[in-house]
């Protein structure tokens, strides 16, 4: 996992092929009136916009998630954003069997850590990063991009 600044995200260009589109797109786009709704930008690479009030920690831990074919970055537009983090690898209960069609696992273990994110940070979950995202107490507007492994 990192978190971190969309001010820094060049950093992470270069830990897969398509962080760069991404993130360009991402600086390119006028992020607090982005529509809501859902865009596949290139061939492995897509686009979610959300904005919706956050969950109570307990209804989003419930969907403790981790994804096998795809990278999210999870980049908060505004809001407050808490989101729960474990290693996979620390997961020992998993919820049902993983769901190929929409590259989802849960788990019913609880996180081992909680870190609020705010506007213009974002985070960077791989397949080894089970997460608990839209934890608030407001409106929080996000976006999200899947960037196939």
């Amino acid at each position: 996992m990192i978190i971190d600044s969309l001010e820094n995200s060049e950093k992470y260009t270069s830990i897969h092929p398509l962080f760069r589109q991404a993130f360009e797109y991402i600086k390119s786009i006028d992020l607090k009136n982005a529509e809501i709704g859902k865009i596949d930008l290139s061939e492995g690479l897509k686009i979610i916009v959300a904005e919706k009030e956050g969950m109570k920690k307990e209804e989003s831990v419930a969907k403790f998630e981790c994804h096998n074919q795809n990278i999210d970055i999870q980049l908060c537009i505004s809001g407050n954003e808490k989101m729960g983090w474990k290693s996979r690898q620390s997961c020992s209960s998993p919820r049902g069997e993983y769901n190929t069609e929409k590259d989802v696992l849960f788990y019913n273990d609880a996180p081992d850590m909680f870190f609020e994110l705010s506007a213009n940070q974002f985070a960077i979950f791989f397949p080894e990063d089970v997460h608990a995202p839209m934890i608030g107490d407001d409106i929080i507007k996000k976006l999200i991009v899947k960037v196939k492994i």
